[in-house]
């Protein structure tokens, strides 16, 4: 009988990359990790990993037994939801991971709500950009993701993922109440701004960016980072010019001259988690106070 365990750990293998990555993100010392699968080839009777520079890859008959394996993990997490299901209280860890306008204006409701009808929930969170995040919930690090889906870029479907769409979120183009760039109406007038925008490579950067360039200019990007509070300061200083979503709320946004956008363009806001475990009634407790908290106060005309 193979030792569902191993088997886990190769699955993690197959999505971390190496040896040292599944060590860490499981506290287990790397020569364990090693010895563990190769019990598990013994088991299988075939090779599954084979020396690829200085570390391993998986063998094609790795991918096949992975292929079960995850059949028979995702059955078992399955299984955990409904027995919790049957429980009369809903209990445990919830590891959510979600991105800065969400923690700032919705997260804390969605604990107080929580911590209120279901006190025998813990839930953990962690700040994360898209990429991180998806790729948390997929090894099994996060069991909540918060994603945002941007005009024009779709986020790839997945049959391993369960989303549920939370709303729109309105984007609009923030400038100066005073000083320079505050009489601007439109994004072309923007053109010699200086801005401050999220890296190259996150879907709000690239999506600005792109705006730009179809309004026939490159943006002159002066401050790169993913903190929105900073660039809020930063317009609101005089130094600088972005795009905000309504969902940063009033109190974050004052002292900042807000203007629609042609085409009043939204971003989406979903919920990710694995699709074995949506039915785990602390993802679908977590799932029903984020509804309730995110679509309260949160819409500007």
């Amino acid at each position: 009988m193979l030792s569902l365990q191993r088997l886990t750990l190769l699955d993690e293998l197959d999505r971390r990359g190496t040896l040292a990555a599944v060590a860490q993100a499981l506290s287990f010392a790397p020569s364990t990790v090693s010895e563990q699968l190769a019990q598990l080839e013994r088991e299988a009777g075939v090779r599954l990993l084979e020396p690829v520079g200085r570390g391993v890859r998986l063998t094609a008959d790795a991918h096949l037994l992975l292929g079960h394996a995850r059949v028979a993990m995702a059955a078992l997490e399955t299984a955990e939801s409904e027995l919790a299901a049957a429980r009369d209280t809903v209990a445990g860890v919830l590891r959510v991971a979600t991105f800065q306008t969400v923690a700032l204006s919705v997260l804390p409701a969605v604990l107080g709500e929580l911590a209120a009808r279901h006190p025998e929930l813990r839930v953990d969170v962690a700040q994360r950009e898209e990429a991180g995040a998806t790729s948390g919930l997929q090894v099994g690090d996060f069991d909540v993701v918060l994603g945002e889906e941007y005009p024009g870029r779709p986020v790839p479907p997945s049959d391993r993922f369960d989303r549920v769409d939370l709303r729109g979120d309105r984007l609009r183009l923030a400038t100066p109440s005073a000083g320079p760039w505050s009489d601007a109406t439109t994004l072309a007038a923007l053109a010699a701004a200086s801005w401050a925008l999220d890296p190259v490579g996150t879907a709000p950067g690239d999506w600005v960016r792109d705006l730009c360039r179809t309004a026939g200019f490159e943006p002159r990007v002066r401050f790169d980072g993913v903190d929105l509070i900073t660039h809020v300061h930063l317009v609101r200083t005089g130094h600088a010019v972005t795009v905000l979503p309504d969902l940063l709320g009033e109190e974050n946004t004052r002292g900042v001259r807000l203007l629609d956008l042609a085409g009043r363009p939204e971003r989406t806001l979903f919920t990710l988690t694995r699709a074995s475990r949506a039915g785990h009634p602390a993802i679908l407790a977590f799932r029903d106070a984020l509804a309730g908290a995110i679509g309260v106060g949160r819409e500007r005309s």
